[in-house]
């Protein structure tokens, strides 16, 4: 175990620091996730209208998000707005701006295709059976949308949770800052810390997608 480098995390408080950081990761994902699931899903809806001036405007807004990099735009709005608008935003506020920002472009990209696929005489025929509008898209296309979106939307979260990664390029202590400081602590008495506390850090971030994956292998086959 020595020569591969896992020692160092069992001295002291090195692996529950490394729990601490990911933890960190995961609430800044957890909330992101959540933020932009709500205004993803009013985002892909609003979409699928013909007003072609919201068109515009969510196209702009989904290219932008798309060719963007996400550690562009956590410089931007981390030290951009800082020193511009004078903004005391903390990096964990920074980060959660920055990811809900892309997620929800994402996760209404998502919705939209998802809306679009329902063949048309499902409205048609649920508005023929005098059904209202509401109940329309409550009970008729709303379902059918969930099950639609959910493999492509588990994916997103994934991508999220992995991508919170990068946060530690802001200053922010998650859970590759730590490793990071771990490594750096212990270079000269385990010189292959390296290798063993990022295989940690890959097994726990293994840990935390696994599980969300074959949920959603689950639901397609419940569903299918």
């Amino acid at each position: 175990m020595q020569s591969l480098g896992i020692d160092v995390l069992l001295r002291g408080t090195n692996f529950l620091r490394l729990l601490s950081g990911l933890w960190v990761a995961v609430r800044i994902s957890l909330i992101s996730v959540a933020i932009s699931i709500a205004f993803g899903i009013v985002m892909g809806m609003l979409m699928t209208s013909k007003n072609r001036i919201l068109q515009v405007i969510f196209r702009i807004y989904l290219e932008i998000v798309r060719i963007m990099p996400q550690m562009v735009l956590l410089f931007i709005v981390y030290f951009g707005t800082t020193r511009v608008f004078g903004w005391n935003l903390s990096s964990e506020k920074a980060a959660v701006i920055v990811f809900s920002f892309w997620g929800t472009a994402e996760m209404g990209d998502l919705v939209r295709g998802a809306l679009i696929s329902i063949p048309k005489i499902q409205y048609e025929s649920a508005r023929a059976l005098g059904m209202k509008e509401k109940d329309v898209y409550l009970y008729v296309i709303l379902p059918q949308t969930i099950r639609r979106m959910i493999p492509l939307s588990i994916n997103l979260i994934t991508r999220m949770i992995k991508t919170t990664s990068l946060v530690m390029m802001i200053g922010m202590v998650e859970v590759l800052k730590v490793g990071q400081q771990i490594i750096e602590a212990n270079r000269r008495t385990s010189p292959n810390a390296a290798f063993g506390v990022f295989a940690v850090v890959f097994i726990l971030y293994f840990l935390i997608c696994w599980p969300i994956s074959r949920l959603s292998v689950w639901l397609e086959k419940r569903w299918a």
